[in-house]
């Protein structure tokens, strides 16, 4: 009982420690992404999303280092209907809408849903081995390398609006330096992004030994355990992200997060480990957890369309039931 009591404990005080860590990463990326002129979808789909993954990266790593696959592919394919039913839908009931980038949403989205069918298409002939690996990490280079030409054509077209405001800035040279130090980063502001991280990952593993000692005295069994509490578990800082950056009106942040968020615990999350052994497929996971996945996927796109552009409060209510949905049919049901 004062195990029970202590693991408790830990939960609670890791859940604090991350939720401080990813306000501070947030602040900090942003920070540096706007005086370097980075978008904020850019940023979502790469530093805060592959920051916020590192939970899941690491804990589907050590899984299968440790011979508990299942626990590993089901903490991504758990995470990933999580962060979007779930952050997302609790996100837009929330904040009450999230406004979204057509550009970046049509690109990231569309790489988000292709990569849960790469993985669907793997899993259908077994076990996921080292060919397919090289595949998912490869996608996700071709990815990156989308992502830097966008991050181009949004400097570009930031240079010519510098331009057009020039002259404005030499006619008011108090102006100018404003703007200049605007683009100033403090050394403070890139130590604050290192200790959001170092909280981040140390918050997070706090929190799945907890839920996972907590998991194994109620009897959970290993692939329950990776789509619920170890999925809900890692992803807390996409939530925490995703819900702090729809507050305070970071659209294109807290959308990015989660579709890039996505795409790398797929890509990466599974082709890293499946470089190092065989990675199993559960016959429940191939015929039920992967469509899931996928249908949340697309009802995503669908409910933001209905909301012209937008994923309302409605639309995040709707993500919210489908996810509860999901788990009590999984739970009660399949398990």
């Amino acid at each position: 009982m004062l195990f029970i009591v202590a693991l408790i404990g830990v939960l609670v005080v890791s859940l604090i420690i991350v939720i401080k860590s990813a306000d501070v990463f947030v602040d900090s990326i942003v920070e540096i992404g706007g005086a370097m002129g980075i978008s904020q979808i850019i940023l979502g789909v790469t530093a805060s999303a592959v920051g916020t993954s590192l939970p899941e990266f690491g804990s589907a790593v050590i899984a299968s280092l440790t011979g508990a696959t299942d626990l590993g592919v089901g903490t991504v394919i758990g995470s990933n209907i999580w962060n979007i039913a779930g952050i997302l839908g609790i996100s837009a009931t929330v904040a009450g809408v999230i406004g979204t980038s057509k550009a970046g949403l049509t690109r990231d989205w569309l790489m988000t849903l292709i990569t849960g069918f790469i993985l669907l298409f793997f899993m259908i002939f077994g076990d996921i081995s080292w060919p397919a690996a090289i595949i998912m990490i490869v996608a996700y280079c071709i990815y990156l390398w989308l992502l830097i030409k966008a991050q181009k054509k949004h400097s570009v077209e930031d240079s010519q609006n510098d331009e057009n405001t020039e002259e404005l800035l030499e006619n008011n040279p108090k102006e100018g330096i404003e703007e200049k130090s605007k683009k100033d980063i403090s050394k403070k502001t890139y130590a604050y992004v290192l200790i959001g991280i170092a909280g981040l990952i140390v918050g997070c593993r706090l929190l799945v030994y907890s839920a996972s000692e907590l998991g194994n005295i109620f009897g959970i069994s290993e692939m329950v355990m990776g789509l619920f509490v170890l999925a809900v578990g890692t992803s807390i800082p996409e939530l925490v992200v995703t819900l702090s950056s729809a507050m305070k009106g970071l659209h294109d942040l807290s959308l990015g997060t989660v579709l890039g968020s996505n795409t790398f615990n797929i890509l990466i999350g599974i082709g890293v480990p499946a470089l190092l052994m065989k990675v199993p497929v559960d016959n429940i996971s191939l015929t039920f957890d992967a469509p899931v996945m996928l249908f949340v996927t697309v009802l995503l796109m669908a409910l933001i369309k209905m909301g012209k552009g937008k994923l309302n409060r409605w639309g995040g209510i709707i993500l919210m039931i489908t996810y509860v949905s999901y788990a009590v049919i999984r739970i009660f049901v399949l398990a």
